[in-house]
């Protein structure tokens, strides 16, 4: 059998889907599972085992100029890179009319079918229309979890049950090697940046929680995705006793960031989930968006604190440093 996922982004979206394809190799163990997805995820897609093949699609580039005949010629050669096999079953996770667009792009083998969602779930950026190119629509509850929605999409597709804990299967990259700023002894990540203001954490809360693993001999280290984001890493790094900020970093280092870190701090953002996916031992910061919808909830080395509109205090992150590193020191 072979099944083409569409889940083009965005990073944290991505991640939650592995647990999806896992599900679909154990219960297929012989089906090819190929994915679509923004060409600056391709990286991240590739440490799944279970994905055959990554189909890049570069949307957000290509809208910039469309005009042009390098674009128009990536677009057509994008289309027929996605026609070149036959999928038994398509499915798009995202229940956008761009996304549902490729899905109908794609080449069905006699008797295959696209799935997608069937409704949105509180919040998300679900758009109705894209039911039209459904030959199946499935249903999902109103609070229902990223991860839970897209085992489910599958499971109710494929005919069996979305059981067992999320397997997110995500592979260490290749090489694996130390890149030069990487510390040999071990230490913290703070993700401490976002796109939008109100999911924020005070700098001094993120200082606070810095003073007190210096006093457990772990340093700090300050990612940065964009020229704002370095501006208040390099403010932050200056009110720390033991931070240093990191250079930018390519998708892989950041996981090889993450897969070797002692401790993970970090909004509701990707990169944070990324090290929820590896179980490291992980605080996730909810300061304003719900937390039912991608909180890591498959081990107990992850903590989950705040919600939309009651971001959490550095009493509470303290504790939940304490429980996190207290359940894999006793793994």
């Amino acid at each position: 059998m072979n099944i083409l996922i569409v889940r083009v982004s965005s990073l944290g979206d991505v991640v939650h889907n592995m647990p999806m394809v896992a599900d679909i190799r154990r219960h297929y163990p012989d089906a090819n599972i190929d994915w679509v997805v923004e060409e600056a995820y391709t990286s991240l897609v590739r440490l799944n085992p279970h994905v055959r093949k990554i189909i890049p699609i570069a949307l957000r580039r290509w809208r910039k100029s469309l005009g042009s005949a390098a674009t128009r010629a990536e677009i057509a050669a994008f289309y027929r890179q996605l026609r070149h096999e036959a999928y038994d079953v398509v499915f798009d996770t995202q229940g956008l009319l761009k996304t549902s667009v490729v899905m109908r792009m794609a080449r069905l083998a006699p008797g295959g079918k696209r799935v997608g969602l069937a409704n949105a779930t509180e919040g998300s950026g679900y758009e109705p229309l894209s039911r039209i190119f459904h030959t199946q629509s499935v249903p999902v509850g109103l609070h229902t979890h990223a991860v839970l929605r897209a085992r489910t999409v599958a499971a109710v597709a494929l005919g069996y049950a979305p059981d067992g804990a999320a397997d997110f299967s995500l592979g260490a990259p290749t090489p694996d090697n130390s890149p030069g700023w990487l510390p040999q002894h071990p230490y913290a990540v703070f993700f401490h940046g976002t796109a939008r203001a109100a999911k924020q954490w005070a700098p001094e809360h993120w200082v606070a929680v810095a003073q007190a693993l210096h006093a457990r001999n772990l340093p700090v280290l300050l990612p940065w995705g964009n020229p704002k984001e370095k501006q208040a890493a390099e403010h932050l790094g200056a009110l720390m006793p033991d931070a240093t900020v990191l250079p930018a970093l390519p998708l892989t280092e950041a996981v090889t960031l993450v897969r070797r870190a002692a401790l993970v701090v970090g909004l509701d953002t990707g990169l944070t989930h990324i090290a929820a996916a590896y179980c490291r031992p992980t605080v996730e910061l909810y300061c304003d968006s719900p937390r039912w919808k991608t909180e890591g909830n498959w081990s107990p080395f992850i903590a989950n604190l705040g919600d939309t509109g009651q971001a959490p205090d550095v009493a509470q992150v303290l504790l939940a440093i304490d429980g996190v590193l207290s359940a894999q020191a006793a793994a």
